[in-house]
């Protein structure tokens, strides 16, 4: 527990010194220069960033209240706060309800707690493998002791940093005291603008410009053995591999966990690892609407047909995302339409997953004549090292594959955005409305990557079902543009208002919707028939 309390600590004082905390950074200042005691403050930022990050979503649920709904109560505070500077009159108005919860003057509690917990609810750190775990066990609502150490943890040390600047801003009001009236004045003045910026998302801007040192640092504390061990208890999993050990000049793994299987064997009988003794094994986590996976597989397939007959096997552990690719027919219709010829098995319980202790689609554990893992990557790249291991792995001598392009993006774009209530971030519009047919008005603002929508909809946790007069739009920056839909009929795409295309909907899989040479920052809108479901986005 001791090492985990450092881990967070350490990991959240380097948080507090990258570009995402700048938001809150001015609104301490001013609010020590206000008069409200910094240790209040912060107090009050620790506290309510560690409660809210672990239940925020729980508590929401259970209220039937839109996700983003703390966010926007805390910018409205803020603006309270800055009218309180403004006019001493609005202060006293607001101080006069306070007063009855307390016999402390408000000013000392709501002053400088009340007000740090408002700030928490708009810090968005910077992510890193702590945060990572942190979101993981809330999303998933199994927070334990642990999970509740290492935020606390990782929220004290990012407070460290803050502590002085809102201490600064304390002494620097305490030299001006000529001036208190003015000092007031700029001090609201800075919350204002910031509350004006986050209503406008330029925090998510910032959280894009994290420096290199940043995740050197993060690198260092957050992604060594120690940490990892740590982290995976705390996100139910143990330490699937052994720690890595150097034989024949490549890392060793350890035993390759088991295969257990959740469905059915596509393309193969079922296979055992103890079966495959003696070949060289790439197992390789999956699913078929993931766009990262679906670049992947010409690599894979080509490894395959060239590598195959000399010993190679690869195995697809299709783990699903969504409800619908647990179907076995949806997941054989996928595995023919890509012509992905080698085992594919089904994940439906995640057993694989856990046993792998994996997070990520795709991820790649290449396993040796042994049974050992000797390799492992994760996400998209490195084609061409995964393959010099295989050949090195087969001892093959001979020519290399056919080479296949490496289309893993390298530019900045949209991240991937679900549509279904449970995972849904960067929405704009009317109050979601989940489990029932409602009409929604669409934003007439629409920042970049925000998503909203208007016309008719059923909002389920993973899918949303259109009904008459459905469309949504959604402003994203990318070259690519991919959705998730299911069902039958029709999706109109237009692209800043033109035409773009129309999509027959009849099953249930990944539809391009703008597959272009250029990055294209632009609002894309889609018109939806009745009864079409969406689930994702995914852009490249």
């Amino acid at each position: 527990m001791v090492v985990l309390l450092g881990i967070g600590f350490v990991a959240g004082i380097v948080t507090a010194i990258s570009p995402c905390v700048l938001p809150v950074l001015p609104i301490l200042l001013a609010g020590g220069a206000s008069g409200r005691h910094p240790l209040r403050i912060v107090a009050g930022l620790v506290a309510s960033f560690t409660v809210f990050t672990l239940f925020a979503s729980w508590i929401l649920s259970r209220l039937g209240l839109p996700q983003d709904f703390l966010r926007n109560l805390a910018i409205v505070l803020l603006f309270v706060t800055a009218a309180t500077l403004f006019v001493p009159r609005v202060a006293v108005l607001v101080e006069r309800p306070l007063s009855a919860f307390s016999r402390l003057r408000p000013r000392n509690v709501g002053g400088g707690f009340v007000f740090g917990a408002t700030l928490g609810l708009v810090f968005v750190p910077c992510a890193g493998p702590v945060l990572a775990t942190i979101s993981v066990v809330a999303a998933k609502n199994e927070v334990g002791v642990r999970a509740i150490v290492l935020t606390l943890a990782y929220a004290l040390g990012a407070a460290v940093p803050m502590l002085a600047i809102a201490f600064g801003g304390r002494e620097a009001a305490a030299s001006l005291r000529r001036h208190a009236a003015s000092v007031r004045m700029v001090s609201g003045a800075l919350i204002a603008a910031v509350a004006l910026g986050l209503v406008f998302h330029l925090d998510d801007r910032l959280a894009q410009l994290t420096p290199g040192y940043t995740s050197f640092f993060q690198g260092k504390i957050e992604n060594n053995s120690t940490a990892k061990h740590e982290l995976a208890k705390i996100r139910g999993g143990g330490t699937a591999l052994a720690a890595a050990k150097t034989t024949s000049g490549l890392p060793d793994y350890g035993v390759a966990p088991p295969l257990q299987v959740g469905g059915a064997w596509i393309n193969s009988p079922p296979l055992t690892l103890s079966q495959l003794h003696g070949k060289v094994v790439l197992i390789d986590f999956w699913t078929y609407s993931c766009i990262n996976c679906l670049r992947t597989l010409p690599h894979l397939k080509a490894w395959y047909s060239a590598y195959h007959s000399k010993g190679l096997v690869i195995i697809g552990v299709h783990t699903p995302e969504f409800a619908f690719e647990h179907v076995t027919s949806n997941v054989r219709a996928a595995v023919k339409r890509l012509g992905i010829t080698y085992p594919v098995m089904q994940d439906n319980d995640y057993k694989t997953w856990d046993n792998y202790d994996n997070q990520y689609w795709p991820a790649e554990y290449l396993i040796d004549r042994t049974g050992h893992v000797r390799h492992t990557h994760f996400g998209e790249g490195e084609y061409s090292t995964t393959e010099d291991l295989i050949r090195r792995l087969l001892g093959d001598g001979g020519a290399t594959a056919h080479q296949v392009p490496d289309l893993t993006p390298t530019e900045l774009a949209t991240p991937e955005t679900y549509l279904g209530s449970a995972r849904i971030e960067n929405y704009v519009g009317s109050q979601l409305q989940p489990g029932r047919m409602a009409v929604y008005r669409a934003s007439l603002a629409l920042p970049q990557d925000e998503l909203t929508y208007g016309g008719s909809w059923n909002i389920g946790p993973q899918q949303v079902v259109a009904g008459p007069g459905a469309f949504l739009r959604l402003h994203f920056h990318a070259k690519d543009v991919y959705v998730v839909l299911g069902g039958r009929g029709t999706v109109t795409a237009l692209v800043d208002g033109k035409p773009l295309e129309t999509i027959h909907v009849n099953a249930y899989r990944l539809y391009t919707v703008r597959s272009a040479q250029g990055v294209q920052d632009a609002t894309l809108e889609l018109r939806f028939s009745p009864g079409v479901k969406g689930y994702s986005f995914t852009f490249g």
